[in-house]
């Protein structure tokens, strides 16, 4: 059986979790309110504020799938309780990040800016203090949209193995190649 998806999803106060006859599961709380589809193979109850979930046979497949969705429905009880949040810090001489409404302005050692319209469920913020790297943060209710985003905007300019300049997620090592200099 799968270990992660025998074990229950607590649902804490002020969390409504609704599974429809579709097996369409809706999670709606105080950060907003997310739906995902479930595979058919997968049942849902909900009992004592704890959603379980069992899966109608041994096979692979069904296995694979018990696990997932559990973790999905774990994620978005997450979501509309807490959020999710993720940090990126822009390493390089002349980068900037600006946000103006739901778009995002970028300035990455190109000829060009970079703007990227961003999605209403992500609240965005750049932060760029004097002396320090600029800073973008997001935060959404929805985990696979903010890794989705965060993604997106860190291929615009990956960090690079010999300077470390590009965007990368604030606390993450980069390992760093040895320069020319560094074969004699």
């Amino acid at each position: 059986m799968s270990r992660i998806g025998k074990q229950p999803v607590a649902i804490p106060q002020g969390v409504e979790v609704k599974v429809s006859d579709t097996n369409k599961v809706t999670v709606k709380g105080k950060l907003g309110e997310l739906e995902q589809l479930i595979d058919p193979a997968i049942t849902i109850k909900i009992e004592n504020d704890q959603v379980v979930l069992e899966r109608a046979t041994e096979s692979k497949d069904h296995k694979s799938k018990h696990g997932l969705y559990r973790a999905l429905i774990s994620n978005m009880v997450q979501g509309v309780t807490e959020g999710f949040e993720t940090i990126q810090e822009l390493v390089g001489v002349g980068y900037k990040a600006e946000v103006k409404g739901q778009i995002l302005d970028l300035s990455l050692g190109y000829s060009h800016h970079i703007f990227m319209q961003l999605p209403p469920e992500i609240k965005i913020e750049a932060i760029s203090e004097r002396g320090k790297n600029p800073i973008i943060k997001m935060k959404s209710a929805d985990k696979q949209l903010v890794g989705q985003v965060a993604a997106k905007i860190r291929s615009f300019r990956k960090p690079e193995p010999y300077k470390g300049k590009g965007i990368k997620f604030q606390g993450e090592e980069l390992r760093k190649k040895a320069g020319k200099a560094a074969e004699k």
